[in-house]
């Protein structure tokens, strides 16, 4: 399974989970590797690709960080490095969408701060929405359905705005918190939940997907903030993310469907009203790498259960 990643995503002065923990998961994946799991990095991204979903005087702002407001709309700040970070961060995830589609299989990125970014700015620690780049990239690549999956404690608003007018992309998204809500609708359906009731109604979600294995792609946004000293929700365990992860997994492998994951929230000590040191932090997102992995090959996971 390839994982994408490049020191690139967290080459910027700004420190926050959201630009840091991608390099410290690849620092765990080197120094306690996952079976089946190869590191590569992600090749170059183009400007028209993020100006096919963004505003092009917002990738300018992010690139030259003025107009200030603009630049800063993420709710990170802005520094010089900040726009090759992001770029790189989404241009993994756009290899990974292509490389699961492409080849029939599981692929994932080490990227984060992607599902409230809207057109014209940024939202909630979220520069540019990977999540529709990428799946316009595996549109042009000839897939004709596909499906993004977001499970990240807050709901993705502004992939839901960006995805209205492209038939051929729809969202899954059951949310803890109403950050960047949005109304339902039948391509964009969004479910809130509690604790108690989390991994039911994620399993009932996945059920009702229509003729799942009409989708090319699934795109899916693994949050781990849902868990409650990640910054989420009381009562969701680090057991009940694990047995998601497994979830998510098990009905992409049982309908065959190609599926690219993404590390999205989740948050330490500090920030989002969480409780976790980095390396807990990192364990959490391990599972969602190690689930992917077993999936992609079959074997076992020593990070799962």
């Amino acid at each position: 399974m390839h994982v994408y990643f490049s020191p690139a995503y967290c080459n910027t002065t700004i420190a926050f989970d959201t630009t840091r923990k991608a390099a410290a998961v690849a620092a765990s994946l080197e120094s306690a590797p996952i079976p089946g799991v190869t590191m590569t990095a992600p090749g170059p991204i183009y400007r028209d690709e993020l100006t096919a979903v963004h505003d092009s005087a917002y990738v300018d702002a992010v690139l030259l960080g003025e107009p200030r407001d603009l630049a800063t709309s993420n709710e990170l700040g802005w520094d010089p490095g900040l726009s090759a970070a992001v770029w790189a961060s989404v241009a993994g995830v756009r290899d990974a969408a292509l490389a699961a589609y492409t080849s029939s299989t599981i692929a994932g990125s080490l990227s984060s701060g992607l599902h409230h970014a809207y057109a014209g700015n940024g939202r909630g620690y979220c520069t540019f929405n990977g999540l529709v780049i990428a799946a316009r990239a595996a549109i042009a690549a000839g897939a004709e359905r596909i499906l993004i999956l977001d499970l990240d404690a807050h709901c993705g608003g502004g992939t839901a705005s960006l995805i209205r007018d492209i038939p051929e992309l729809e969202q899954i998204d059951v949310s803890v918190d109403v950050f960047d809500m949005y109304e339902s609708r039948s391509l964009a359906r969004l479910t809130m939940c509690s604790g108690r009731d989390y991994l039911s109604v994620v399993e009932r979600e996945l059920a009702r997907i229509e003729t799942p294995e009409a989708v090319d792609l699934v795109l899916y946004n693994a949050g781990m903030d849902p868990h409650e000293h990640a910054g989420g929700c009381p009562g969701i365990t680090t057991a009940m993310l694990a047995r998601r992860e497994a979830m998510v997994f098990e009905w992409a492998a049982q309908h065959g469907t190609p599926l690219a994951w993404v590390l999205a929230g989740g948050y330490t000590a500090g920030n989002e009203g969480a409780a976790l040191a980095m390396d807990d932090l990192v364990a959490l997102h391990r599972l969602t790498i190690s689930a992917a992995a077993a999936a992609a090959t079959g074997a076992g996971s020593r990070d799962a259960g």
